[in-house]
């Protein structure tokens, strides 16, 4: 059971973790600390007595997991508000009335948890705000498209320059010229040769934009997402906005990760709608593929390694070469912050460095302003959904080539659905330094800088943009508070993509069926597909569902858009667990690869339920419902499952407080001066938030008990995700586990983070 005196401890961002599992080696801490709270075997509700304390004989839920259809869990009574159970108070406590308003606001105590009042509410967002691109596409000719005119407005204080250009300001450059010397000194090599060094670099890196080769992608882009897409939705106000932006100051797009797609799906749309065209952080591995590597380097793709190592003049060069780009305002700059596609559909914690390389430009003042722009990409049907269940149960990724993308073209036989994309109000950097950042952390300004500050509103000076620097200069170190505002914009850009995250029925659908698999009568499904929808919305989640038509063609059409992974059977939708005669496909279990594809889908509702159903787990572990207790409890929990999903770093409070705001909105529970009450009618809502999240918590026990048998002391990453895997595997076979998302190698890892940061693990490069 979680006591007391679990309180959030730090929540300070713990630093990167390698990728390479073979540069480090993990052992069990010499002495671990001594923390009160724990994940239980055995999660159960209290019921509180009329005063609201914990009353003795607690009933047992027993182990959390999804409810079956055919042997339904018994259900333990919950805590219920009676007649005779008092009120919640009247010193800023949540009533009913107040919950169900948009402006509702309750105390949840001290500030620990202190007397903060929250105001929390989600404005819905309008679907009439979207327009189908493709539909004018569909009526258009393809190749009249390709060659319309294409004139879109840029950056006001653009710097004519071709690629060239930029490649010799950044071989020229004070930084690049003085990272040179230094390694001179130090490897005894000439300038000479590092400067022809250099040289290589950039012409590995570089990117060749042509609107020649724009335009062919234009054309076979239209054409492949006519085939294998019934809609492009983009909502035309964030189109508008993003135009504005752009003739301002730099932008930098920010855009979700879920599919290859992505990336053209943005450069397709910023050409329908005549913006600039963005110049794309892509990874190396891109230009393994012929032709296709070189195509993409000419429609805007700049390549990047996956890792840098201690490679100082590589960075040099690189950081250069995106901050020359950025200051200039050749193009919008774009990355992912999630550095790699997302094969389990949630959003993967932020990585900061092509953030911080964006941001300096601001810091030093050679920009007035950055806007950063958040893009959230949804998919009714992921093209990878099958590869990325065969990377998740361990099976390595292919590699990029031409022939591979060859082989995939009969995806231009299947139907993925309708896509959306929302561009997200350009946020200021300038605005949200204010007040954080009194002064530039840059606090010796080097005299080569290109950018002089005139005025608040007006002039700035490129003239010595490209000009040889002949003057000496000075390198600087970020300070922490620059760190740490980095960070929490990290967080700040993904939390704004997971809002406007859209929400396909099949997520609903997925979520209801894999907690009563393997299968369910029709009209069961549709009934608590429409109650989870309802919950859906009150929790703010973006929800496409057509209103024209009756709940049962739309479930049933989500069925036939996924008929791979479910179907639809005398009045009975089965989820498909085997593959014909055989059980085994390309040496996987059938059964798993089903079922974290099913997984996944149903993880696109997690960002929308995670803060209410931590607090409803913590609630359940909770001996008895004081306030602080709970709170301690979802902030063990939080902490727990920070590499699960996005928290802002230091957001505790206000996360716990939505959590119950939201609870309160749906009449779940009742929040008074000391309690937490669980209402007649919260039992569903808790039940479902639980039986939702269990996995997770299965999953890290499950793990746990790897590791206390793991008779090693040390281990690499390599050797873990082979131990746990065969582990998993074991206790599944053995029927002692339903539990697939363990399997899931991205589980693993964040365990292994998540122990590691919690001194349970120690982690040593050996």
């Amino acid at each position: 059971m979680v006591g007391s005196a679990t309180a959030e401890q730090d929540h300070k961002l713990p630093e990167a973790r390698p990728r390479d599992a073979q540069a480090s080696g993990f052992r069990r801490a010499a002495r671990a600390p001594q923390v009160s709270a724990r994940l239980p075997s055995r999660l159960r509700w209290r019921r509180p007595g009329s005063s609201g304390a914990a009353a003795e004989g607690a009933s047992a839920l027993g182990e959390v997991g999804p409810p079956r259809a055919k042997e339904p869990p018994p259900a333990a009574p919950l805590p219920r508000l009676s007649a005779e159970s008092p009120g919640p108070a009247r010193d800023g406590c949540c009533t009913m009335d107040s919950c169900s308003s948009s402006n509702s606001c309750f105390s949840i105590g001290s500030t620990s948890p202190g007397a903060v009042v929250l105001l929390y509410s989600k404005e819905l967002k309008k679907w009439d705000e979207f327009e189908d691109t493709l539909e004018e596409r569909r009526h258009v000719s393809d190749l009249k498209f390709a060659m319309k005119c294409y004139t879109p407005l840029l950056y006001k204080r653009i710097i004519p320059c071709k690629p060239n250009d930029i490649k010799c300001s950044v071989l020229n450059s004070a930084e690049v010229h003085y990272v040179i010397k230094q390694l001179s000194k130090e490897s005894l090599q000439t300038v000479d040769v590092l400067r022809e060094e250099v040289c290589e670099i950039l012409d590995e890196m570089s990117h060749k934009l042509r609107v020649g080769v724009v335009r062919i992608f234009a054309f076979a882009l239209s054409k492949i997402f006519k085939q294998i897409f019934s809609k492009v939705c983009v909502n035309e106000e964030g189109i508008q906005k993003l135009q504005r932006a752009i003739q301002e100051h730099p932008v930098v797009l920010l855009p979700s990760h879920r599919s290859y797609i992505d990336f053209l799906m943005l450069s397709f749309l910023l050409y329908n709608y005549d913006l600039p065209l963005p110049v794309i952080a892509a990874g190396m591995d891109f230009l393994g593929m012929k032709v296709i590597g070189e195509m993409l380097r000419m429609s805007g793709a700049f390549f990047m390694r996956r890792t840098f190592g201690g490679n100082r003049l590589y960075w040099a060069v690189f950081s250069e070469y995106v901050k020359t780009m950025l200051r200039n305002g050749y193009a919008p700059v774009e990355f992912f912050l999630e550095g790699t596609r997302s094969r389990s559909s949630k959003t993967l914690t932020p990585k900061l460095g092509l953030l911080n390389i964006v941001m300096e430009p601001f810091f030093k003042r050679e920009v007035f302003d950055t806007y950063l722009v958040p893009i959230s990409i949804s998919y009714d049907k992921i093209l990878e959904e099958t590869l990325y269940a065969y990377e998740l149960l361990g099976v390595p990724k292919p590699k990029e080539s031409t022939t591979g993308l060859l082989k995939a073209r009969r995806i231009l036989s299947e139907n993925f659905g309708s896509v959306h994309v929302y561009f997200g109000d350009p946020v200021s950097l300038r605005s949200l330094a204010a007040g954080r950042l009194s002064q530039s952390p840059y606090n010796l300004v080097p005299r080569y800088k290109a950018c002089i500050f005139i005025s608040d509103t007006e002039t700035w000076s490129y003239n010595l943009l490209f000009h040889t620097f002949s003057f000496r200069y000075i390198p600087q170190k970020k300070s922490e508070d620059m760190h740490a505002f980095v960070t929490e914009v990290a967080y700040k850009m993904q939390l704004l993509q997971i809002q406007n995250l859209v929400l396909s029925p099949w997520a609903l659908t997925v979520a209801v069926l894999l907690q009563n698999r393997p299968f369910m009568d029709f009209d069961t499904l549709v009934e608590k597909t429409l109650w989870l929808k309802g919950l859906t919305q009150a929790f703010g989640g973006f929800l496409t569902w057509p209103d024209n038509e009756p709940a049962e063609e739309v479930i049933h059409s989500s069925i036939l858009l996924h008929s791979n992974i479910a179907s639809l059977v005398k009045d009975r939708v089965i989820l498909n667990l085997n593959s014909g005669d055989s059980e085994v496909v390309d040496g996987l279990i059938f059964q798993h690869i089903t079922l974290l594809m099913c997984s996944a889908y149903r993880n696109q509702l997690l960002n929308v339920f995670v803060r209410p159903s931590l607090v409803a787990l913590a609630l359940q572990m909770t001996p008895g419902f004081r306030k602080e207790d709970v709170y301690s409890c979802f902030c063990f929990l939080r902490n727990v499952f920070s590499d699960e999903f996005i928290f802002l770093p230091e957001n505790a409070l206000k996360d716990f407080e939505e959590g119950c705001y939201l609870l309160c909105k749906t009449e779940t529970i009742q929040v008074n001066a000391r309690d937490i009450l669980v209402t007649e009618k919260g039992n569903t809502v808790l039940e479902f938030l639980v039986g939702l999240f269990s996995p997770f918590v299965d999953c890290y026990q499950i793990i746990c008990k790897y590791l206390l048998k793991e008779e090693e002391s040390y281990f690499t990453e390599k050797q873990y995700l082979a131990g746990v895997r065969k582990f998993t595997s074991l206790l599944l076979d053995q029927g002692a586990s339903q539990c697939y998302d363990v399997l899931s190698s991205d589980v693993q890892k964040n365990a292994l983070a998540a122990f590691v940061r919690l001194g349970v693990l120690e982690k040593r490069k050996v």
